[in-house]
């Protein structure tokens, strides 16, 4: 993998699948968004359905990819709402919208709770072999809580969420998945009980695969006891005795595919009561010196293995010819520099947003250069 020694060539692109959860006014961002890869190096953004309209339509489908091709600088790959407004209560359009180019199906941060509704999605979703990306919480259970129940919520006063709400749909996910024999995968999984449920069902031949954060498996919900709001997210950070589950899922193969879960918010949104806040952080220009940092260097993983999170299996599960530097293949590829140190300064971020928990970091593994489909569309100065 390593060319002269110094930089690492990286299958495709180390980080080219972010969770882009965009901000109102939604469109608009979306389209700033995929500007903004000028100066970023993600050269595949994923866009949930959450914009504005929602993205439960063959029109709307079409608008993102045609707002993609115009800016020319990132291939954008959309997916289409389970249900319509993402309401969680009809079908959306799943046949016209994987036609303009929907490659999954997901209702993002509001999971579809009716246990009818969930099962014909997935019947759908298997008649076009496209997966559902479920982000799994139980909205009844988990009760408008702003992190994760433990001792420590128990002494912050703050109400919290217990990791049973997204154990309980995760278990079904894993039901339904074998009922229906459809594509399920599991997104930002944040608990050891939930990893064990997706052990088991891949033991059992089931169709599943699941994804962890950066800030999932490098923080936990001690990192609360500041009351900083950019340490509110959803699913919750959790103990650490999660954390070293993630860890552990990750070097055995039990988790699949990282993402960036990369959440923007204004200061509006994160300036109030912990309570109050907006969940979220952003995520797409720490998410690769994070994964080297924590990872890669500690020897949790090998280099081989990040690019397969990152890369590899993420083009896997969407069905998209990518994640490959084979002859012939398209020229999607990020270069980082393993040994270059970068102190992480959210003001500096082309993101939008600067709600980052990592502020004043020190990581290496600095993503220096992004090609797509042959171009440099960015390249960090030396």
């Amino acid at each position: 993998m390593r060319g002269d020694g110094s930089w690492l060539r990286a299958s495709s692109n180390l980080s080219k699948f972010a969770w882009v959860r965009p901000i109102p006014p939604r469109c608009a961002y979306a389209q700033g968004l995929i500007a903004d890869h000028r100066n970023i190096p993600i050269e595949y953004p994923r866009i949930p359905p959450n914009t504005d309209p929602i993205n439960d339509c063959e029109a709307i489908t079409r608008f993102i990819r045609e707002k993609a091709r115009e800016s020319n600088l990132a291939h954008v790959y959309p997916i289409g709402a389970i249900t319509k407004g993402e309401d969680g209560a009809e079908l959306a359009e799943i046949g016209e919208m994987v036609k303009a180019g929907a490659v999954a199906l997901s209702d993002d941060g509001r999971p579809v709770q009716n246990n009818q509704i969930m099962p014909r999605a997935l019947e759908y979703a298997k008649i076009f072999d496209i997966a559902i990306l479920d982000h799994c919480e139980d909205v009844n259970l988990a009760a408008r809580g702003s992190m994760n129940e433990s001792a420590v919520s128990t002494e912050l006063g703050l109400r919290g969420i217990n990791g049973a709400a997204e154990e309980m749909q995760v278990a079904r996910d894993v039901v339904l998945g074998r009922l229906t024999h459809a594509r399920v995968h599991i997104c930002h999984l944040s608990t050891r009980e939930s990893l064990d449920w997706v052990r088991m069902a891949k033991n059992q031949g089931i169709r599943i695969t699941c994804e962890v954060t950066p800030h999932h498996f490098t923080l936990s919900d001690e990192a609360v006891r500041s009351y900083d709001t950019n340490f509110k997210v959803n699913p919750p950070l959790r103990s650490k005795s999660d954390v070293e589950a993630l860890l552990e899922g990750l070097a055995d193969g039990t988790v699949d595919t990282i993402a960036t879960d990369h959440a923007p918010h204004t200061s509006l949104d994160k300036d109030v009561t912990f309570e109050e806040a907006a969940c979220g952080v952003v995520g797409m220009e720490t998410a690769v010196p994070l994964v080297w940092e924590f990872l890669v260097l500690k020897g949790v993983i090998s280099e081989s293995r990040a690019v397969e999170l990152l890369s590899v299996n993420p083009s896997r599960i969407l069905r998209i010819d990518r994640g490959t530097l084979q002859q012939g293949a398209i020229a999607d590829v990020t270069l980082i520099d393993p040994k270059r140190r970068i102190k992480i300064d959210a003001k500096k971020f082309a993101s939008k947003g600067r709600n980052c928990p990592y502020q004043d970091w020190e990581l290496r593994g600095v993503p220096m250069m992004t090609i797509v489909g042959g171009r440099i569309v960015y390249e960090r100065p030396a």
